[in-house]
């Protein structure tokens, strides 16, 4: 019986916690929309400051990543491929898993690992000291102050990143290639080119927005949730981080099987 009630226990704080962040979603959305004509819009000021720290921060650490997965999928396709004489067939492999898959996801779990913790910490440590309880008796409503801007923010820049990330891997993959195979780098991007397609670079675009909600919701979820003191804010965070990965992940395998069928 002990068995049966956590289970249920379990599932049931799972449900509470996707109702919180479906309508951590709808206030957030509305706020954006409709708050202008209630005369109190999300100010543009606490956009452009979660912009550059999920954004402009990012940028780096991204750029770095993706390019270091580039040059990975093509030590290991030219690997593979060299059992087949068919070297050259690198290019397209590495510009359909970067787009499609490794850029959207490396930009994903980075801005997971890096903002989401920090905006899962900041809510927390609000809500442990009442700051948020604060924001409410002086009528300014917690969502429009602290989730709305992130979600905007995350919305705009992640697809950005994930561009930035596009670059960087093929620009990988195109300087392992000179070196291994002599093809120059705008041989290589010529190649690229053809092989591409637009529904390619849409599919990455597609996952980064929805990885940009899994992030922001989960974050700020968890960091509402926060209770326990300094101690909970950890465990807040950590979990946020854990969780928005686990979720990116298995949202791109879904996506993935849904769009290439």
């Amino acid at each position: 019986m002990s068995l049966v009630q956590g289970v249920g226990r379990a599932t049931l704080r799972g449900i509470e916690e996707l109702g919180h962040i479906g309508l951590l979603l709808w206030e957030s959305l509305e706020w954006l929309l409709l708050g202008p004509f209630r005369g109190q819009p999300v100010r543009l000021s606490l956009v452009f400051e979660q912009a550059r720290a999920v954004g402009l921060q990012a940028v780096p650490i991204v750029a770095l990543l993706a390019f270091v997965i580039g040059m990975m999928l093509a030590i290991q396709g030219i690997e593979t491929l060299k059992t087949f004489g068919a070297e050259s067939q690198v290019v397209v492999g590495i510009a359909l898993s970067v787009t499609r898959e490794f850029a959207p996801l490396i930009t994903g779990i980075v801005v997971a690992g890096r903002s989401g913790s920090a905006i899962a910490a900041q809510i927390g440590t609000m809500q442990i000291s009442q700051e948020v309880d604060a924001l409410q008796v002086i009528g300014i409503h917690p969502v429009r102050q602290l989730v709305a801007p992130v979600l905007f923010a995350m919305l705009v820049l992640l697809p950005c990143l994930t561009l930035l990330a596009d670059l960087m891997g093929l620009l990988g993959g195109a300087v392992y290639s000179a070196l291994e195979l002599g093809v120059s780098i705008p041989a290589y991007f010529d190649r690229t080119v053809e092989a591409l397609a637009a529904d390619d670079l849409f599919q990455g675009l597609i996952k980064s927005l929805v990885f940009a909600l899994i992030i922001a919701l989960v974050a700020a979820a968890n960091g509402f949730n926060v209770s326990g003191g300094a101690q909970g804010v950890g465990r807040a965070t950590t979990r946020s981080v854990v969780q928005s990965i686990t979720y990116i992940i298995i949202a791109d395998m879904v996506f993935t099987w849904f769009l290439s069928r």
